[in-house]
Formats: structure tokens, sequence, C-alpha cells
């Protein structure tokens, strides 16, 4: 079980995420960063940045799935980017994944990313 931490002494969510959250006696999920690899190719999947956003949160919602989760069951993520100018179209795409309650969230620019994506986001996820 997850509840919302939400205090006006700190500065409001400006996008999908929470301040913070809080969980108690649930089992821990720990998600490795997914970069938008095809897992039928291994291959990068080419085309805009929200095409590799989705492709970034299906591969998180397929090891959650594994694990008997979802993404309700998020609690943190931490987006790696190469450009922060696309922090926009990647908000968009990884917003309509988390419509109630969404997890505590970082988001930064890096120099680089494996195999030259431009995007890569981990997760943890608490699972009552």
């Amino acid at each position: 079980m997850k509840t919302l931490i939400a205090t006006p002494e700190a500065p409001k969510a400006i996008g999908p995420y929470s301040q913070g959250l809080e969980t108690r006696g649930a089992r821990t999920l720990w998600l490795s960063g997914q970069i938008p690899l095809d897992p039928a190719t291994g291959e990068l999947v080419k085309g805009s940045i929200e095409q590799e956003t989705q492709r970034v949160m299906d591969n998180l919602r397929a090891v959650l799935a594994r694990a008997g989760a979802g993404f309700e069951h998020v609690v943190k993520t931490t987006i790696f980017l190469a450009d922060l100018g696309d922090f926009a179209k990647v908000n968009e795409v990884y917003g309509r994944c988390f419509t109630s309650a969404p997890p505590a969230r970082s988001t930064v620019q890096v120099a680089a990313l494996p195999r030259g994506a431009r995007v890569e986001i981990e997760a943890v996820a608490v699972v009552d």
C-alpha cells in the first residue's frame, strides 16, 4: 500500500509525479534502467523521442508484469535524458502510464546513454 505525501511547505509537483510516497509492509522491486531496445531484436528503436519513450515504458511494464506488478505499484523513478530539451515530450508519454498517485521522480540530463539512446528510465515499485 502506498500513501501520498504532499505538503504546501515544499514546491508542488509540476508534472506527473508526487512529492513523496510512503509504503509499509510490502515487497520492494528495484527495476534497472530501461533504454528503448526492442526485446524481439535487441536493437534500439529508431524514431522520435516519443517512440523511444514508449518503448522504454513498455519495457518497464513487462518487467513489472513479470513480478506481478504494474505502474500503479511504482513509487520512484529516475529519468535520464541525453537532451533535457526532450523533457516535455518524454513527460507526456510517461504521464499516460501514471494516472493516479504518480511516483516520486527525478529527471537528469546526462552526457550519453548506452547504445546512443536518448532516454533511460529506472523504477522502484512496492507490491502489497
